[in-house]
C-alpha cells in the first residue's frame, strides 16, 4: 500500500487526467457534502421542534375551556363548557393512570406589579404544586406552592425570573412582599421556565387564593395532567376517559371536539418527530442517491484507465507482474480519489454548518444545524469501501488481460 513507485505512477495517472479526474472527484465530494448539509438541516429541525416541545412535558395532557359545535339531547350548539373545581376533583378521583394533575387559572386582569418604588406588567396564574411537572419549572431558590398554601389560602407566590430581574434587581426576594394589584403577597420562591422569557415574566400563586381573592369562585381555564411513561402509549384512550367524563358532567356530546380543546403533547410530539424522521430518511435516499452517482463515476474512470494502459498492463504481466499487483494498484488509486473527495466534500459540509451555527440565530423552528461524528465517520468509512468496490471490478478486469492480447491492442 506503502510502495512509492505504486504511488508515483498514480499521481502520474492523475496528472495525465487532470479534467476527467476532478469532474469524477468532485461529482463524489459534493454527494458527501450535499449528505452532511442535509443531515444538518434534518437535525436542526429536529432540535427545532424538542426545543418547541421542551416548554411544557412531552408527557402532558392540556384541557381548556371551549364552546359546543352540536347539538346535543335538545341543548343548541354555541354553549360555553366552563372547567371547574368539582372537574378537577373528578378527574383526579376516576382517573388512576395520571401521574401529576394540576388546575389551572390565568388572571388576565391581574398583571400589575409593584415592589417599592418599581413597578410592571407580568402574568398571574393560579395553580397547585403539580404544575410544576406539567411546565417543567426548575425552581433556582425557595419553593413553589403546596398544598397547605392551598388550603389555607395563603397570599404567596412564586415568582418567575425576569420578575426578580425587574424588580428587585441585585436584592433577595425571598419573604419580601410584593404587591399585585395592589394586594401583598409574599415572594416564597424564584423559578426558570424553559419556554423563554416570556414564560419568566408570570408569578404562580394557590388555586384557591387566585378563585377566592380575585373573585372567580369556582372557575378554571386549564385542567393539566402528565402520565407515567409506562402509560404514554395509551394518552389516547386516558384522554378519551377524561373527555367522557367532561362530557357527562357538563351533558355535551362526546363526540363533539370543539365543547372542551384537548391538545395531547404525547400525540402531537410523536406525530411531528414522525415527520422529522421521514425527513431523515428522505434526506439518506437523496445523499445515497447522489454518493451512487459519484461512486458509478469512479468506476467507470478506472474502466477507462484500465482500457488506456492495457498494453502496459500486458507488458507488466510478460514481465512476472502477479495479479494482486495490478489488481491493488487499480483499487489503490480508486479508494485515493474517492477518500480525498470524499474527505473534502464532508469538511466543507461541516465548515458550512459550523457557520450557520454561528451565523444563523436559533428559533423555535431551526436550531443548531449539526451531525453526529459517529455519522459523519461511517458515511466516510461507507465512501472509501465503496470506492474500493468502484475499482474492484476494473482491476479484475485488468487481471485478466493475457498479455500477448494486450500487447496487440491499439
Amino acid at each position: 500500500m506503502f510502495d512509492i513507485d505504486k504511488w508515483q505512477e498514480i499521481f502520474a495517472s492523475i496528472r495525465k487526467n487532470r479534467l476527467r479526474t476532478f469532474l469524477t472527484g468532485f461529482s463524489v465530494a459534493w454527494g458527501i457534502f450535499m449528505l452532511i448539509v442535509l443531515l444538518g438541516t434534518g437535525n436542526g429541525l429536529g432540535n427545532g421542534v424538542k426545543f418547541q416541545f421542551s416548554h411544557d412535558a412531552v408527557n402532558s395532557v392540556w384541557f381548556n375551556n371551549g364552546r359546543t359545535s352540536v347539538a346535543y339531547d335538545g341543548i343548541q350548539p354555541g354553549r360555553d363548557i366552563k372547567l371547574t373545581n368539582q372537574d378537577y376533583e373528578a378527574i383526579g378521583k376516576s382517573v388512576k393512570t395520571i401521574e401529576h394533575l394540576s388546575p389551572r387559572l390565568q388572571l388576565w386582569e391581574v398583571n400589575q406589579y409593584n415592589y417599592k418604588n418599581r413597578y410592571g406588567s407580568f402574568s398571574t396564574k393560579g395553580c397547585n404544586y403539580d404544575m410544576i411537572f406539567a411546565e417543567k419549572i426548575v425552581i433556582t431558590k425557595g419553593r413553589f406552592i403546596n398544598d397547605l398554601d392551598i388550603k389555607e389560602c395563603r397570599k404567596i407566590c412564586s415568582i418567575g425570573q425576569q420578575i426578580v430581574e425587574e424588580l428587585f434587581k441585585e436584592e433577595d426576594p425571598i419573604n419580601k412582599l410584593i404587591n399585585i394589584n395592589g394586594i401583598p403577597f409574599k415572594v416564597v420562591g424564584i423559578f426558570k421556565d424553559a419556554g423563554g422569557p416570556d414564560d419568566n415574566r408570570r408569578a404562580y400563586i394557590p388555586i384557591s387564593t387566585s378563585q377566592r381573592v380575585f373573585g372567580n369562585d369556582n372557575k378554571l381555564d386549564q385542567i393539566i395532567f402528565t402520565l407515567p411513561e409506562s402509560d404514554m402509549e395509551k394518552s389516547e384512550i386516558i384522554r378519551d376517559e377524561v373527555y367522557t367524563l367532561l362530557a357527562q358532567k357538563h351533558h355535551f356530546d362526546p363526540a363533539d371536539k370543539k365543547a372542551v380543546f384537548v391538545w395531547n403533547n404525547v400525540i402531537e410530539f410523536k406525530r411531528i418527530m414522525g415527520l422529522i424522521n421521514g425527513i431523515r430518511i428522505f434526506v439518506w435516499i437523496i445523499g445515497i442517491g447522489t454518493l451512487i452517482a459519484g461512486i458509478v463515476g469512479v468506476s467507470n474512470i478506472m474502466m477507462i484507465v484500465v482500457k488506456e494502459r492495457t498494453k502496459e498492463i500486458g507488458i507488466r504481466k510478460a514481465l512476472g507482474a502477479t495479479p494482486f499487483s495490478i489488481v491493488s494498484l487499480i483499487i489503490q488509486e480508486s479508494i485515493f480519489i474517492t477518500a480525498l473527495s470524499g474527505y473534502i466534500g464532508m469538511m466543507l459540509g461541516i465548515g458550512l454548518l459550523a457557520l450557520a451555527q454561528k451565523y444563523i440565530p436559533d428559533s423555535e423552528y431551526f436550531r443548531k444545524p449539526d451531525v453526529e461524528f459517529s455519522v459523519v465517520l461511517q458515511a466516510l468509512a461507507a465512501l472509501i469501501f465503496a470506492g474500493l468496490l468502484a475499482g474492484f471490478f476494473p482491476a479484475r478486469k485488468a487481471a485478466k488481460i493475457q498479455p500477448i492480447e494486450a500487447l496487440r491492442a491499439e
